[in-house]
């Protein structure tokens, strides 16, 4: 399913309910595109509306019940087989809520605001600000010339290779970037610039 529109709103919410992948790419179009696929053959539906200045999609996939569910319980428990590719402008702020989600942003030029319970994120060069909640998982990033701080009471912190305990913090003074992490477990691998 594709949906194509154009909205002026800066802010962008977006519920990754029901979906296993969301991978964000740059558009120098002034269009919202969103590519949904998914397994489920049943039908699937692209939600988006404005309210209060900010531009909202969620998703709706009917759960499938396969045949042998007792038996694929414990591998595929959670898997919708659904994915998304969303093109935005890089001129929004885009904030992503959900429980279990990877997510890949391609070097994404704009804001990004991501509160998870549990993922993989890969975000490659970070542009703007950037601020990730999340319990468990892993977070990759390369930051450039930004201000830092990051968090992970029991995960691994890997700063340009070096293992770090818990925190890390750095200040760049001629640079209003923000980059904040803060998780419980997650295993967070950063490359400064």
């Amino acid at each position: 399913m594709i949906k194509k529109f154009e909205t002026q709103l800066k802010e962008i919410e977006i519920s990754t309910l029901g979906l296993d992948d969301v991978l964000i790419e740059n558009t120098d179009a002034n269009f919202i595109e969103i590519f949904l696929t998914a397994e489920n053959i049943a039908e699937q539906h692209i939600i988006y509306k404005e309210e209060f200045n900010t531009l909202k999609i969620q998703f709706e996939i009917p759960e499938s019940l396969p045949a042998d569910k007792v038996f694929r319980k414990f591998i595929t428990e959670r898997l919708q087989r659904a994915s998304v590719v969303l093109k935005i402008p890089s001129n929004k702020a885009v904030t992503f809520f959900g429980d279990e989600i990877n997510i890949e942003a391609k070097s994404y030029k704009g804001d990004l605001n991501i509160f998870i319970e549990k993922g993989i994120l890969k975000l490659h060069t970070i542009f703007a600000n950037l601020e990730v909640r999340m319990y468990a998982g892993s977070l990759y990033a390369v930051l450039n010339n930004t201000n830092i701080n990051v968090v992970s009471k029991a995960g691994k912190l890997n700063i340009n290779d070096v293992l770090v305990d818990k925190t890390y913090q750095k200040r760049v003074e001629k640079s209003d970037k923000k980059v904040l992490v803060n998780s419980i477990k997650a295993n967070i691998f950063l490359t400064t610039k």
